[in-house]
């Protein structure tokens, strides 16, 4: 089984993990170039998973179905993706071929967002979790409540520990200057920056990355512990009234945070 991160746009990765035949999961196609370029090196789409209906995942899909026109594409209910031909919602599970991931809801930067986790029957699952769980951040909330998105992070980081995140942007650098500042003596987040300032460096993505180095890093995924806290504090010059709080808050400095 092999994890392939397709590069697409300016930072997005389309995923597929690839069997031993070549056929091929795909994963949040925003473009489908990278896919069809990826056919001449053995991969054939076996089906494609969408997270969300941004076009920069789902875009690929029509392009897709017209190479393949036989061509699953399970996808949430939303009618903002129409070329979906196998509704998912949370409980569902998707199997083709010798593959099983669970469908997980998890609203937050869309209503109708899901990530599916799972994979083959040997190593580490997967999560692919479009834009709700990034390395060192998790997505903006277009459309969810702080509640839904915190609420959403919560359970993927009851996932097992050696999942392996299959996120869907190349973000991890920029989110980790933001964490450091909420967080800065984690000796833990310091070695995920340098580790992934020298992948970059070297041309390779920071990614999929365990969730049990997320759970130790990402500030999104620690609201409880006492550095994220307090960071809250400070920032608001009180205490945050709940966790739910405390999470808005990191959103929102998130979001006009400039390093």
């Amino acid at each position: 089984m092999r994890l392939l991160a397709l590069p697409a746009f300016e930072d997005n990765y389309i995923w597929a993990l690839v069997d031993d035949d070549g056929d091929a999961l795909v994963i949040d196609p925003g473009d489908a170039a990278p896919v069809l370029a990826a056919t001449g090196n053995g991969l054939w789409p076996a089906a494609v998973l969408i997270t969300h209906h941004h076009a920069d995942h789902a875009g690929g899909i029509a392009a897709l179905r017209a190479r393949w026109p036989t061509l699953p594409v399970f996808a949430p209910e939303d009618e903002r993706i129409p070329d979906a031909t196998v509704r998912v919602g949370e409980g569902d599970v998707v199997q083709v071929k010798h593959w099983h991931l669970s469908v997980l809801a998890v609203p937050g930067h869309t209503r109708s967002h899901v990530a599916f986790h799972g994979g083959g029957t040997d190593g580490p699952p997967h999560l692919f979790c479009g834009d709700t769980l990034f390395s060192l951040g998790c997505g903006r909330l277009f459309e969810g409540t702080p509640a839904q998105m915190l609420a959403s992070l919560e359970r993927l980081a009851e996932l097992p520990a050696s999942s392996l995140v299959c996120c869907g942007h190349e973000y991890t650098l920029a989110n980790g200057a933001f964490a450091i500042a909420v967080d800065p003596h984690n000796p833990a987040l310091r070695r995920r920056i340098e580790e992934a300032r020298g992948m970059r460096q070297a041309g390779r993505p920071t990614l999929p990355v365990s969730l049990a180095s997320e759970v130790a890093t990402n500030p999104f995924l620690r609201v409880d512990t006492e550095a994220v806290r307090d960071a809250v504090t400070h920032r608001l010059g009180r205490p945050p009234a709940d966790r739910v709080e405390t999470f808005a808050t990191l959103r929102q400095w998130k979001n006009d945070f400039r390093a």
